[in-house]
């Protein structure tokens, strides 16, 4: 990853609502905080590879991780219900787009691989997938807000 591509990704994530990312591949392992106060703060990017090396940030950054399939966990309540938590980071939108209808509502059923909502990260619009069948009980995100990776979005009662 160039300096320029990582200055980027701090831009982004400055924008972002998000205290702490933590980035992996193969080639780099990138961790970036932002803490209260007004100084700056340390990137830290290790390739696998090589010795760490450090950038400084202009601003305050958020977190931003990889895309991954949606996480389903159950609820902690002594309940049936089972959530289906964000698989990154990014704007949460119910629907396609401000003039079309929600993917799901309250009440709706949903299968394997049905869209439940999409998440914009970086420009890119991620479709959600449902991994259970079952029916929505509860949508736990408002539309166009930011979601952080692993946030509860929907509760699910399965079939």
């Amino acid at each position: 990853m160039e300096t320029k591509d990582i200055q980027k990704l701090i831009d982004f994530i400055s924008q972002s609502g998000l205290d702490e990312v933590n980035i992996e591949t193969s080639e780099l392992k990138l961790a970036i905080k932002r803490y209260s106060n007004a100084a700056p703060v340390a990137v830290q990017v290790q390739p696998n590879y090589a010795a760490p090396a450090t950038v400084a940030a202009p601003a305050p950054v958020q977190q931003v991780a990889a895309a991954a399939p949606v996480a389903v966990a159950p609820v902690a309540e002594a309940s049936n219900l089972i959530t289906i938590k964000s698989p990154m980071i990014g704007t949460f939108y119910r629907s396609a787009g401000p003039d079309k209808a929600n993917f799901v509502e309250v009440g709706d059923v949903v299968e394997i691989g049905k869209v439940v909502c999409i998440i914009e990260a970086m420009k890119l619009f991620n479709e959600i997938e449902s991994e259970i069948s079952g029916k929505i009980v509860k949508v736990l995100v408002e539309n166009a807000t930011p979601v952080e990776f692993d946030q509860p979005l929907f509760l699910v009662e399965p079939n």
